[in-house]
């Protein structure tokens, strides 16, 4: 008589949505690696973990179509269990047991030991900064803080993540040093707010102190900001950006706008006048800075003349990286009360002019870079180029800079000096500098 052989259970994590999001993924597979699961990242699995997005719409929509997809793969016994975890479960969750009955469990974002249980696993405290990064090996984002307590009037952020909560600063540079023990050299810091970091625990917003704590590192060549507020920007941040080589001369500082009206109903707590004397003492204090930003267009309200006036202000302000994207009706929202009153072709039309503008931008600037000699990473091999990143750049959303293959051989992960032979709008042909 044959005996039925134990089937080993392998979780596939599969991740939509922000760096903040894989940062989550990547702690709960440290937990479970550290449970002794066989675990992976958007791999085959016969248990499967969804970590959603709820953001804005096309976010949702992607995140449904996922569990829809693994809900059906399970029906047809492809994969034995499926769970839902992140925003879109926090936001929906009594609509989505409802809709999607067949996935085993939802939890929300702040639920990990509960999810940690059903996938029969344990939380351990003690696993501070323990996870198994997803992303390239030169680099990994490093969240500081988890939630909001701004009260932009398009943003369901708070709604999913809470309010802000600092993480002390021994615990990131704890993480910080593991990640540089295996092998990482870029810090990415991300929050929903950098500039709210350290309110809550010190009483005083603490980016800098923190900055200072993390250049210390060894391993570490370069920490890089994401996602600041403008209002009650701590400008003592500038000075260690200007002091410390290891701070990328970058910021990403989403404005969303620039009309005083749009601003106010969005309640961002700013000014056009106000946010251009920002820019302005950024570029001052740090005059190699690059700043990236992102627009909303087509928000309720938003006339022809206001967007002029974007237009206008994007063209006078040149920013070095910018992204822009159209308005999002989302419920619970304090701008969810307004009439949706942009048509969608309309607002496309607008982010797409937006952008034009951008390109144009960008390749001007671009040009100026040719024969100038920079340090880049390496972050991969693709065709017949080695693509790598200037400290101006994050990935997957700024420039890139191509070196032919054919010619040099690079080791991805490594940093090395260029000189930049061509431009183009987004990307810069480069050759390596030889000592």
């Amino acid at each position: 008589m044959r005996t039925k052989t134990l089937k080993k259970n392998k979780i596939n994590v599969v991740t939509l949505g922000c760096s903040k999001n894989v940062y989550d993924s990547e702690v709960l597979m440290g937990q479970l690696k550290a449970n002794g699961k066989d675990v992976a990242h958007e791999e085959e699995g016969n248990i499967v973990v969804i970590n959603t997005c709820g953001f804005i719409n096309n976010a949702k929509e992607e995140s449904v179509n996922t569990i829809l997809e693994y809900v059906k793969k399970k029906d047809e016994g492809e994969v034995d269990k499926v769970f839902v975890t992140g925003c879109l479960s926090e936001r929906y969750k009594p609509d989505l047991v409802k809709e999607i009955p067949n996935v085993d469990e939802y939890f929300g974002t702040t639920e990990l030991p509960g999810l940690l249980k059903a996938l029969g696993a344990d939380y351990k405290h003690e696993l501070i900064g323990e996870r198994l990064t997803t992303t390239p090996k030169n680099y990994a984002y490093l969240k500081i803080a988890e939630g909001c307590d701004r009260p932009c009037s398009f943003c369901a952020i708070p709604i999913m993540r809470g309010k802000h909560r600092s993480t002390p600063i021994e615990e990131i540079v704890i993480e910080a040093e593991k990640l540089a023990a295996n092998g990482v050299k870029e810090l990415i810091l991300i929050a929903q707010d950098l500039t709210y970091y350290g309110l809550d625990l010190y009483k005083k917003r603490n980016l800098a102190e923190l900055l200072e704590a993390l250049v210390k590192v060894d391993g570490i060549e370069w920490i890089r900001l994401h996602y600041a507020f403008p209002t009650g920007f701590p400008l003592d941040v500038l000075d260690v950006m200007k002091r410390e080589d290891k701070v990328c001369n970058y910021l990403d500082i989403p404005l969303q706008h620039i009309s005083d009206d749009i601003l106010k109903s969005m309640r961002r707590g700013t000014t056009k006048e106000k946010t251009t004397k920002l820019i302005s003492q950024f570029r001052e204090a740090v005059p190699e800075m690059t700043i990236r930003t992102t627009l909303i267009v087509g928000y309720p309200g938003e006339t022809e003349e206001h967007f002029q006036e974007l237009k206008q202000w994007v063209k006078d302000m040149r920013f070095e990286r910018l992204g822009c994207f159209t308005y999002s009706h989302e419920e619970n929202t304090h701008a969810y009360n307004l009439e949706d009153d942009v048509p969608e072709d309309v607002k496309i039309e607008r982010a797409n002019q937006i952008m034009e503008i951008q390109s144009q931008i960008s390749w001007e600037l671009n040009q100026h870079k040719i024969g100038q000699v920079l340090k880049v990473v390496i972050d991969r091999k693709e065709g017949n180029y080695f693509v790598g990143r200037t400290e101006f750049d994050s990935p997957d959303v700024d420039n890139e800079v191509l070196i032919d293959a054919t010619k040099t051989y690079l080791k991805t992960g490594e940093y090395t000096t260029v000189k930049i032979i061509e431009a183009e709008d987004f990307d810069l042909y480069a050759e390596v500098v030889t000592a």
